[in-house]
């Protein structure tokens, strides 16, 4: 190895150090401030405290904005799962005109400004006649996951060998016994994955959910957002430290029943 090649190294290693010192320095504050015994956002704290976590638990409009979001979640995450398998298995094995089109138009979402798509949702709902925020909530956030489910799923299958269907049916289970013993098991680390991604994004996501809201149905993002405008204390830290564990835990989840190998690729 020459000293050009040791030189490149060490700086891609230092280039990767910064950045990961960028991104989590913002979360490790905020897991600090949530603990502090102030009032206001002040670091260091002055003294270690549970007080904000005890007042996340005395905030009932908090704490249903919570349930909705992840009521919101888990249902769309379902939801996508189902509807983004058959389209993935309709892009990959299908002999259609347009399944191109199809595959691009699948994962669009991804690549609107999330306003467009909110003002788009809005404008196509009401000229459906649906006004119940709940319901137009819902519809938008299995927009918002499709995309995550599909572009998982569609990578998955491509590598996927549909012959081991093939074979298992030679071996005499009949077509759908065979898909729930060889396809499905084969996707599952595409299921988790893309169902957890799709799980966080809905959990975060705000300028489409700020368009089609009331004032009896806010998701958790909004209300932390306008809780903030209204009494800026350390509660929103403690509500973002346990979204912070939510997803270190989604993460270990993955890691352990799939790996995050296999995760990422």
């Amino acid at each position: 190895m020459t000293l050009t090649d040791r030189i490149a190294i060490l700086l891609s290693w230092l280039i990767a150090l910064l950045a990961c010192i960028y991104l989590l320095t913002p979360l490790i504050i905020t897991v600090i401030v949530s603990f502090t015994s102030s009032t206001v956002y002040t670091l260091p704290p002055p003294d270690w405290s549970l007080r904000w976590y005890q007042s996340m638990a005395r905030k009932p409009d908090l704490l249903s904005a919570l349930w909705l979001s992840v009521n919101l979640a888990l249902i769309s995450t379902v939801i996508a799962l189902v509807v983004g398998t058959l389209a993935s298995l309709a892009i990959v094995r299908g002999r259609f005109p347009g399944r191109e089109a199809l595959a691009t138009f699948s994962v669009s979402p991804l690549m609107m400004p999330g306003l467009v798509v909110g003002v788009a949702l809005l404008q196509f709902f009401r000229e459906f006649g649906l006004t119940d925020a709940y319901w137009s909530l819902l519809l938008a956030h299995i927009v918002i996951t499709l995309p995550y489910v599909v572009r998982t799923l569609v990578a998955a299958l491509e590598k996927f060998d549909f012959s081991l269907i093939d074979a298992a049916q030679t071996l005499g289970l009949p077509y759908p016994k065979a898909v729930l013993k060889v396809l499905v098991p084969g996707l599952a680390p595409a299921f988790l994955t893309s169902g957890m991604f799709a799980f966080l994004a809905s959990m975060d996501n705000y300028p489409i959910s700020i368009f089609l809201t009331d004032a009896w149905n806010k998701t958790l993002p909004i209300k932390m957002l306008q809780y903030l405008e209204e009494t800026p204390d350390p509660t929103i830290a403690a509500i973002s430290t346990g979204l912070i564990a939510l997803a270190l835990v989604a993460l270990i989840v993955g890691s352990r029943t799939v790996g995050l190998n296999r995760m990422i690729h």
